[in-house]
């Protein structure tokens, strides 16, 4: 399904009113992925910047966003997801003074899903290797304090604090209790 059908519930919007209303849009929207196993989540951890992020990334214009779910997460942890395993969890909309442009928004698409048992090799784009991001599998808690106690750009910051508040969805949720949403959706689906 390509982006522009999706109408997934949303999470929270991220607004931060730094930018020229009337100004040029870069519009980027992602698919991440919640991967929970053994009440650990799967996350990108940058090594350079001390932070986590959930696997995922950019959606390219001729891709369905499953596609570009598997894709990224593949490329970023070496984790083969599993097509049918995927379900929709929550869309969180973020908008701000771009880098380059003077708005940019971004529409990151968050999907449980399960994985293969195996894991391959990760493709790193060149900024991603010199981040040196690996795979990590945590309990949420940590990946909640660690990026809120690293201090970054307005920019990035902006992202981690994003990926804490989808946590404390996902905990409020039950997604990490015994015998809670995790055992409906994503637990016991790893081939």
């Amino acid at each position: 399904m390509k982006v522009e059908d999706y109408k997934m519930r949303i999470l929270f919007e991220m607004d931060k009113k730094d930018y020229v209303p009337d100004g040029s849009v870069f519009s980027r929207p992602s698919a991440r992925a919640v991967i929970i196993k053994d009440g650990k989540i799967a996350m990108v951890y940058s090594k350079k910047y001390n932070y986590y992020k959930f696997p995922g990334g950019g959606i390219e214009a001729d891709e369905c966003m499953e596609d570009a779910l598997i894709r990224e997460v593949l490329e970023e942890t070496g984790l083969c997801v599993i097509r049918d395993s995927i379900q929709e969890y929550g869309q969180v909309h973020r908008i701000q003074k771009g880098a380059k442009e003077d708005i940019f928004i971004q529409d990151n698409y968050y999907f449980l899903c399960s994985m293969k048992k195996d894991i391959e090799q990760q493709n790193l784009d060149k900024y991603e290797a010199d981040e040196g991001f690996t795979l990590e599998f945590l309990k949420p808690q940590l990946a909640i304090d660690v990026n809120r106690e690293t201090i970054l750009d307005d920019f990035t910051q902006i992202m981690l604090e994003r990926e804490a508040l989808v946590f404390e969805l996902l905990i409020q949720e039950g997604y990490f209790e015994c015998g809670g949403k995790l055992h409906e959706n994503t637990q016991n689906d790893i081939v």
